[in-house]
């Protein structure tokens, strides 16, 4: 509650620590929503959703926090955060001058998989070799390192594009239950495609992972567009880029396959921050930042 003298206000969702009250707007489900005061300047684009990838845009040499996680921020005032799969958590987003603070609630919206049920898997599919398992782990250690950077490109700002012009064969979120044991949700967007067939870089970034043979997921690439956002793509045939090159939006990476554990060629594109699982439909939806303000 707002006591006079306490420099406290609430106003529709937003806390500002200063004396003097400033109107804002509400921020619904869907962004952009845009705050006028200077110092506490706040561009927000993204679905406040199970899934989503957020980005925004505040005063160069603010401070931005979620909860009390400190958020990248870049020269030009950019910075990025996303909810994950069943994320129910009421966050604060916090950004902050030299005197002034704004909190915001955020709460991402729940959303319904698809959940199929299978049963009659030979046991052998389900209880993998000891040996299988190590290496599955190993290659998800190599992953996770290359996702834990936060580099300091901002290509995740410029908007991305489909990598693949394939029919869509799968959904983020979707899961199958084997023998009424809950197999691991989807966290990719699939692609139909033939063997062979070029795909490109949804976004310009950095190369820093490519293995042609990994258990699960063959041929793996992935890709940094900075602070933590990465593209990830499974199961391919080739690679047309190396670690440690610069890509850019559109170009030609690689080639769609059927390597690791893969029922037929097709593309499995999946999108991180961090170690966040983000939902690459909606990540599609999100506009060049410089085409808002």
């Amino acid at each position: 509650m707002f006591k006079p003298g306490n420099g406290i206000s609430k106003v529709l969702g937003f806390t500002i620590n200063r004396t003097r009250l400033i109107a804002l707007a509400l921020l619904s489900t869907t962004c952009p929503v845009s705050i006028a005061n200077p110092a506490l300047l706040l561009e927000l684009q993204g679905e406040v959703t199970q899934g989503s990838l957020m980005v925004g845009k505040t005063q160069p040499g603010n401070q931005v926090y979620l909860d009390d996680r400190a958020l990248k921020v870049s020269r030009h005032g950019l910075f990025t955060f996303g909810f994950s799969r069943d994320d129910d958590t009421n966050y604060q987003l916090k950004i902050k001058s030299e005197d002034e603070q704004l909190i915001k609630s955020l709460k991402p919206a729940k959303r319904e998989y698809n959940i199929q049920r299978v049963n009659g898997i030979a046991k052998k599919i389900m209880n993998p070799d000891p040996k299988d398992i190590e290496r599955a782990r190993q290659d998800s250690k190599q992953i996770g390192k290359v996702r834990s950077v936060a580099a300091d490109n901002i290509d995740f700002a410029h908007g991305f594009i489909a990598p693949s012009k394939g029919r869509i064969t799968g959904v983020y979120g979707s899961q199958r239950v084997y023998n009424g044991k809950p197999g691991n949700p989807h966290y990719g967007l699939d692609y139909a495609g033939k063997t062979g067939t070029v795909i490109q870089a949804p976004a310009a970034g950095v190369v820093t992972l490519w293995v042609p043979d990994m258990f699960y997921s063959g041929g793996t690439l992935v890709i940094d567009h900075g602070h933590g956002v990465t593209s990830t793509f499974l199961h391919l045939s080739g690679s047309l880029v190396k670690e440690g090159d610069n890509v850019l939006q559109g170009q030609k990476i690689a080639k769609i396959g059927s390597t690791g554990r893969s029922t037929g060629p097709h593309l499995d594109w999946r999108v991180n921050w961090f170690n966040v699982k983000l939902d690459p439909a909606l990540v599609l939806t999100l506009p060049n930042m410089q085409t808002f303000n």
